[in-house]
């Protein structure tokens, strides 16, 4: 984690929830430890840190007032949604304010006749859909965790899901964002129409891992439900194949709903877990979404199975019904918590590689279990070469820590050896702080640091996370040098 983590000051702590109460009622400032110890971390529980003080403001006001009073003290603040994000992103700071936006959830408007629906931050992700059911409209990103995560996360992390192959990731979905600097002044990207004047802040904001802004509201599109959707599950008998398989039906200009991959590690969790149905004996299997009208579904399933074959899938089995499509997609929703009952603990990876790399990538997280002594089920977006490598260790057994964080290290710095991204939809936060200095540059940091201190001159928001100092690249850039990496093909120079 690199350097000391600040302890708590005391009297400052005194000091700042004082300063917070003056305005805000008592139930929503808390300081004593009891109180702010279930807001340590997020989803990435490897990394955890007592707040100061947490807020959880009710109002817009409370929150611009909150914001006004941190910088006028010079306190950083750390913006949190659900906590269900895995990469330290909501990971708060001893010296700093947690503002929680949980409180947040009201669904303020939806418009079926323009496909909208303008929401605030803390509204989970699968209420969205819930809410303009009867309309026959859903919100199309679905993360694996969206029965609990919110859409102001969403947003800040620019969230994917299992259908984002087709309808895209958080800002492909998204209208209009508000929300507030840390100097409490409102800021609105986006509209409710096809375009905005000027730059595409919108685009800068969505992914922006809470620094730029403080999301208070946000306008989403729409989409019609589909008349029909059937799922192809693929087995294969080798890595390679299923990854081939990826390429060759995106080659075959199908692109279909949803495309994911499993291995045989993860299909075995998932199975004891929901019942899901899956093929136990596939070292890999795919699970290839069509959905459309009945006619358009029946011809693509068709091409599929084609294109399957032709690459080697060993069994194909086709959802009969609605009942069995939603089992199928169970399991793969399931993924994360069915290796929770089999690990005290798991690191959720996050990378994006070329998809015609996906065979060689997994061979290579192979040799890594191997090296290090530790497995590690694979379960991700393989149409959009997404992986979600999950490494199992104990957090209890400081060595199986250590080797599970070089394990994950050397994963990133593979995706971007192979032209791939440390992320493609769990953000940076502190996870992935380091392997920053490998995908960027020094000048592509600077313009970073630019826009940072655009929009929060004195760093006060969520500092630390997304966006390395170049000093810590620098001292990221020995260490590699001092371990033998001059040559890696990423290495900047600093």
């Amino acid at each position: 984690m690199g350097s000391a983590l600040p302890q708590i000051d005391f009297q400052k702590q005194k000091n700042v929830a004082q300063a917070l109460r003056a305005f805000l009622p008592e139930r929503c400032v808390l300081w004593q430890e009891e109180d702010t110890r279930p807001y340590e971390c997020d989803g990435l529980t490897a990394y955890r840190r007592l707040p100061m003080v947490v807020a959880l403001p009710e109002t817009e006001e409370q929150v611009q007032r909150i914001l006004r009073t941190c910088h006028a003290l010079g306190v950083p603040v750390v913006p949190r949604g659900a906590g269900t994000g895995l990469s330290g992103g909501a990971l708060p700071l001893g010296d700093g304010v947690l503002l929680s936006l949980a409180k947040f959830m009201r669904v303020v408007r939806v418009d079926p006749l323009a496909r909208i629906a303008v929401v605030q931050p803390g509204v989970r992700n699968a209420a969205i859909s819930d809410v303009v059911a009867p309309f026959g409209l859903y919100y199309a990103p679905d993360p694996s965790s969206q029965i609990a995560c919110s859409i102001g996360g969403n947003v800040a992390e620019n969230s994917g899901g299992v259908h984002c192959l087709k309808y895209g990731l958080t800002v492909h979905n998204v209208l209009r964002v508000k929300g507030y600097t840390m100097q409490g002044e409102e800021v609105d990207f986006g509209s409710e129409a096809l375009d905005a004047p000027g730059y595409d802040l919108l685009a800068l904001v969505i992914g922006s891992e809470g620094l730029l802004a403080v999301i208070t509201g946000v306008t989403v599109k729409l989409l019609p439900k589909t008349e029909a959707a059937r799922v192809i599950m693929a087995s294969f008998d080798d890595v390679q194949k299923a990854g081939d398989a990826v390429a060759a039906v995106i080659g075959a200009g199908i692109i279909p709903a949803g495309l994911e991959m499993m291995d045989k590690p993860a299909t075995l969790a998932v199975e004891q877990f929901v019942h899901a149905g899956y093929d136990l004996e596939a070292a890999v299997i795919l699970l290839c979404e069509s959905d459309g009208s009945v006619e358009e579904v029946e011809e693509e399933i068709s091409k599929m199975k084609e294109v399957l074959r032709a690459a080697g899938a060993t069994r194909l089995a086709v959802s009969r019904d609605e009942a069995e499509r939603l089992r199928f997609w169970s399991g793969r929703k399931a993924a994360f918590p069915a290796v929770g009952r089999i690990s005290p603990d798991y690191y959720c990876m996050d990378g994006t590689i070329p998809k015609k790399r996906l065979g060689e990538v997994l061979n290579f997280i192979g040799s890594l279990e191997k090296k290090y002594g530790l497995r590690c089920p694979n379960v991700f977006h393989a149409g959009d070469g997404n992986l979600h490598p999950l490494i199992l260790f104990d957090a209890n057994d400081a060595d199986q820590l250590k080797r599970t964080e070089e394990f994950a290290a050397e994963v990133l710095e593979k995706c971007i050896e192979v032209g791939g991204t440390i992320t493609g939809e769990h953000g940076v936060g502190v996870e992935k702080i380091d392997q920053m200095c490998l995908q960027f540059g020094t000048a592509e940091l600077e313009i970073f640091h630019s826009i940072k201190r655009a929009f929060d001159p004195k760093g006060l928001l969520n500092p630390g996370k997304a966006v390395p100092a170049l000093s810590r690249c620098a001292e990221f850039g020995r260490m590699h040098v001092h371990a033998g990496k001059l040559d890696h093909p990423a290495l900047p120079r600093f």
